[in-house]
């Protein structure tokens, strides 16, 4: 049985409580919140243990993984010190998206989870969906021939004010590591961002894209969309055929060229998805089983080289908006080039 502890148990947190306890194969142990008032609710709730002080916790019980789920700036400001702490520790852990909201911070994480031989996991959900899984094994199987583009759309309506690139940096991890997915490493980018009637952060962007293999794509973000409407499309092209994924995981149609028909699969009422919180439970299972079954830290989905270099893809999306709109090339991670 692994044991399970979660730092932060606002919202997202409490996401993370509750699939843990659903997974047979995982016991949830404690939570840690520096709320103890929400801290002890939290854990009458799931009927386990609460602190206040992460240390405290590793030392007083046997855990085996550590979600971290705090917030902070930019949705990430407050995830360095717990993981750091619990990967000092010597335990597994998945951390929300951005893995920090500072770069800098960010690599050091990756290379401390490397050093340490711990399994550094980040929450990038939207590509843990049925839907996803068979397009992946489409361009696998060399359906789709040779990648040519890809165009993704990921909208939903946000008023948070409270930095200038939150939007990048707080949302876009999503779809840059389900456009990584699908096509590999970017290269290099350029982007041109916007800001919606009476906002002061840039809410709304348009990035291009160039991959490593020479196929080029696009990314349209936005804060500033209705959330009644689907929040997210993707569609991959290649010489043979393409696909488009609607919705996350509603709606997958398969277009061969020269070919009348297509293959649509929807995603079924009953046996199904049932509803977006599932991304959630979809990616910690996943998370779990590699743990389960002794997945070697560098092959572990959905891996915290994964988030670092979407996250490197952000931040030079931000430098060409700062810089009028210059192409320019993305880094590579140094711990990204060891674990290649």
């Amino acid at each position: 049985m692994i044991k399970a502890a979660v730092v932060g148990v606002n919202h997202i947190g409490k996401i993370h409580c509750r699939y843990y306890q659903e997974n047979k194969d995982v016991e949830l142990v404690a939570i840690c919140d520096l709320n103890k008032e929400l801290a002890e609710s939290v854990a009458n709730e799931f009927n386990i243990k609460a602190y206040t002080d992460l240390k405290e916790l590793l030392n007083n019980e046997a855990i085996d993984v550590v979600s971290i789920a705090t917030g902070g700036i930019e949705n990430g400001s407050h995830h360095y010190e717990p993981a750091m702490i619990a990967m000092e520790a010597g335990k597994d852990i998945i951390v929300e998206k951005p893995l920090s909201n500072n770069i800098k911070e960010a690599r050091e994480m990756v290379e401390y989870a490397r050093k340490k031989g711990v399994r550094l996991a980040c929450n990038l959900n939207h590509r843990f969906v049925p839907a996803a899984e068979r397009a992946k094994k489409w361009i696998e199987s060399g359906d789709l021939g040779s990648l040519l583009f890809i165009n993704m759309k990921l909208t939903i309506g946000n008023p948070n004010e409270s930095s200038p690139w939150i939007h990048l940096r707080a949302l876009h991890p999503h779809s840059i590591d389900v456009i990584r997915y699908f096509a590999g490493d970017i290269s290099r980018v350029q982007a041109f961002m916007t800001k919606a009637p009476g906002r002061t952060v840039w809410s709304t962007a348009s990035i291009n894209l160039e991959f490593e293999s020479g196929a080029v794509g696009h990314l349209t973000g936005s804060y500033d969309m209705d959330n009644g409407h689907p929040i997210e499309y993707c569609e991959v092209a290649g010489n043979k055929g393409r696909f488009i994924i609607d919705n996350v995981y509603e709606n997958l149609t398969f277009y061969p060229h020269r070919n009348a028909e297509m293959k649509v699969v929807r995603n079924p009422v009953l046996t199904g998805m049932n509803g977006f919180n599932e991304t959630f439970k979809n990616r910690i299972n996943t998370f779990i089983n590699d743990v389960k079954n002794s997945v070697p830290p560098e092959e572990i989905t959905g891996s915290g080289v994964d988030a670092l270099a979407a996250q490197e893809v952000i931040e030079a999306a931000i430098r060409s908006h700062m810089e009028n709109g210059a192409v320019i090339e993305v880094p590579r991670s140094i711990v990204a080039e060891k674990n290649r």
